[in-house]
């Protein structure tokens, strides 16, 4: 059902008003004069999804009303009625983000088209309203877990930088270490958000559709391009666009990335027409990226222009003091969306992670605490219901032992990132440490297995061609 607000001084016509919408199904409520639209707007808790008033009312008009509600941060939307089309009071009411401004008597078909969309529109806006209210709880600077001090130096700067109106800020840390976290409580924590937030992974897309994704296009530009197309930077606008693993990005477009960030405006694939965009550039690697500067593998301008801030990650193995507060919390977590009753953790499990060197981060302590507690034979968590990294070969069996296959166990005891460690380290030793003849195995390119390689801390092998 749709709220509805009537701000109509005219009696006759308010009442006609509000049967002609509830008896179309709206929920309405009538005010008859500005201080009555103030009491319902602000004081009764009325969270209208739209609101249809007059312009000149006994005790104010509709647009000084509009401002007071839009100051508020409130987002119903709202359509004009008037007896008069004046174009200030037209002009002002589109800058207000007004609906539409109809004049009396009203045409009925353009009321019920304007009030159709304006439903729409508030409907839409209240439910982004409420997944950024619930993502702002769940998002919060608390949600970066940990009693260690890298932990608390963690979220007294992200804390910080949450009161800063940067522009553009690069995390850095491991696989698992909590970027994309990061990046939510930067976004949900700070001034934009209640605006689009746009997370995009840059290895997992090709790079000749790269820059169709994160500028867009318009019709005809290239063979299926069918309509027009609305890029990331164009949905993040007013919000944050979250560019995940940065450093696979290709030279080529790095170039175009940066101007685009430096100018505030691009053009879409095939287009003329620049587009202008206000936002937030966060990004992150779990690469050095000085390091690729420094090997011409990044762009030094792009490089400096992303990282006005910066925030490094500490892996888990450095804070080893949280890990039993984590894995209580994410327990807790398991057991509520599981509908399992696990108590916790044995002393000797405990020791046991915090020895352990966490190549996944809190990222795999979490995937090995959720098999445990689905195969758990009690309730408390011991040594024998974990399978850490080292302990998971199956049946004492090595890559050399099997030839030209690699087992991997079904059991949910190996996670997609040691399988591909796995799968890697196999085909190297095959290829006795050859980069570029293991990379034809795999059927990928040298660049991209090196960064497998990187992201797994693997010594690389041979670049001779062979």
């Amino acid at each position: 059902m749709t709220d509805l607000l009537i701000i109509e001084d005219e009696k006759l016509l308010g009442s006609q008003l509000k049967k002609r919408f509830e008896r179309s199904g709206w929920n309405v409520t009538l005010a008859s004069s500005a201080a009555e639209a103030r009491f319902f707007l602000f004081k009764n808790s009325i969270d209208p999804d739209v609101v249809l008033s007059d312009l000149n009312l006994p005790d104010g008009d509709g647009l000084k009303l509009l401002e007071e509600y839009r100051e508020e941060g409130l987002k119903a939307e709202w359509v004009f009625l008037s007896g008069y089309g004046q174009t200030p009071s037209i002009n002002r009411a589109i800058e207000l983000g007004a609906v539409d401004f109809l004049t009396k008597p009203m045409d009925e078909g353009k009321l019920d088209l304007a009030m159709a969309a304006a439903a729409r529109g508030g409907k839409a806006q209240k439910q982004i309203d409420r997944s950024a209210r619930q993502a702002a709880s769940k998002y919060s600077l608390e949600s970066f877990v940990g009693q260690s001090d890298q932990a608390a130096a963690v979220r007294k700067l992200i804390g910080k930088l949450c009161n800063v109106p940067f522009t553009s800020l690069l995390i850095q840390g491991e696989t698992g270490s909590g970027k994309g976290l990061a990046a939510r409580i930067l976004h949900y924590a700070g001034p934009r958000a209640g605006q689009p937030f746009v997370e995009f992974n840059c290895a997992a897309i090709p790079t000749e559709l790269l820059e169709s994704e994160l500028f867009g296009h318009e019709a005809g530009s290239f063979s299926g391009a069918k309509g027009q197309h609305k890029g990331l930077l164009e949905q993040a606008n007013g919000g944050t666009l979250f560019l995940d693993e940065i450093g696979e990005m290709d030279l080529a477009i790095q170039v175009k990335l940066l101007k685009a960030i430096e100018e505030r405006e691009f053009r879409r694939v095939g287009g003329e027409k620049a587009v202008q965009v206000d936002i937030q550039v966060l990004s992150a690697s779990n690469r050095d990226l000085r390091q690729m500067v420094e090997d011409g593998d990044f762009r030094e301008d792009l490089f400096h222009r992303l990282s006005v801030f910066e925030i490094s990650l500490p892996p888990l193995r450095e804070r080893t003091g949280d890990i039993e507060h984590l894995s209580q919390l994410i327990v807790a977590e398991l057991n509520a969306s599981c509908g399992t009753s696990i108590k916790g953790l044995s002393k000797d499990l405990l020791a046991s992670f915090r020895s352990y060197a966490w190549p996944g981060n809190v990222r795999e302590l979490r995937n090995v605490l959720e098999r445990a507690v689905l195969l758990a034979d009690g309730p408390v968590l011991d040594t024998d219901d974990v399978a850490l990294g080292h302990q998971r070969a199956s049946s004492g069996q090595t890559n050399a032992d099997v030839g030209n296959a690699v087992i991997i166990p079904l059991d949910g005891s190996v996670s997609l990132d040691e399988a591909e460690m796995r799968l890697i380290e196999a085909v190297l030793e095959r290829e006795n440490g050859n980069v570029v003849a293991s990379a034809r195995v795999l059927g990928t390119t040298r660049e991209k297995l090196r960064y497998r390689m990187q992201k797994h801390n693997m010594a690389a092998g041979a670049e001779r061609c062979a």
